[in-house]
């Protein structure tokens, strides 16, 4: 099955300031216990978004004024700690499609990118411009370009960095690996037929 190419994501931001954001905040290991991938969502960033109770605690993500937002913005080290797929999975599920910050925990990075969510990384002066520029209008709209590497928003327009790798699989639509290895069982199958130890 080919796999859609990443050329540009586009949409609002939701800022969710702050360093050495880790996977747990991202998505509390409690929720961790599902089957599948499906509705943890709901859970993004549980334990800063509602009290024990379930009172909401005002965090940007439920604020009316950026509900629809698809970018996920923040600071240095985003996605440190734990290796849990779930916390890239909780964000795509939530509806985020791109995250950009000053920097990203590597396997982080690595898990959105087979989600094909791409992880590019802006210099803290362009982070708190965009973070100004959504404060005065939570409808701004900021293009992330990885054929061009760089986003824009209301006529201003920045460079970004990204693994090259990364940026290579998403553009070309290979980000998927266990999809392309599905795809190609066929051909798993043939080479596997000609080894002797699998048909020992």
């Amino acid at each position: 099955m080919p796999l859609e190419k990443i050329i540009t994501v586009e949409g609002r931001v939701v800022y969710v300031p702050g360093d050495d954001i880790d996977t747990d905040r991202i998505i509390p290991a409690r929720f961790m216990k599902c089957v599948t991938f499906d509705g943890l969502g709901r859970y993004a960033f549980y334990d800063v978004r509602f009290d024990k109770p379930g009172k909401p605690l005002g965090h940007p993500l439920d604020d009316p004024t950026h509900q629809g937002a698809s970018i996920l913005l923040s600071g240095r080290n985003f996605g440190c700690g734990s290796s849990r797929e779930h916390a890239p999975q909780a964000l795509r599920k939530f509806g985020i499609r791109a995250v950009i910050a000053q920097s990203f925990a590597e396997i982080f990075a690595g898990n959105c990118t087979t989600l094909g969510m791409p992880c590019v990384q802006m210099e803290g002066a362009e982070i708190a411009r965009i973070a100004a520029a959504i404060g005065k209008d939570p409808q701004l709209v900021v293009r992330v370009d990885l054929a061009a590497g760089r986003a824009s928003w209301a006529g201003y327009s920045a460079p970004f960095r990204m693994k090259g790798g990364a940026r290579e699989a998403l553009l070309e639509g290979q980000w998927d690996a266990l999809g392309q290895l599905l795809d190609g069982r066929k051909q798993v199958a043939a080479l596997a037929a000609t080894l002797g130890y699998f048909n020992a």
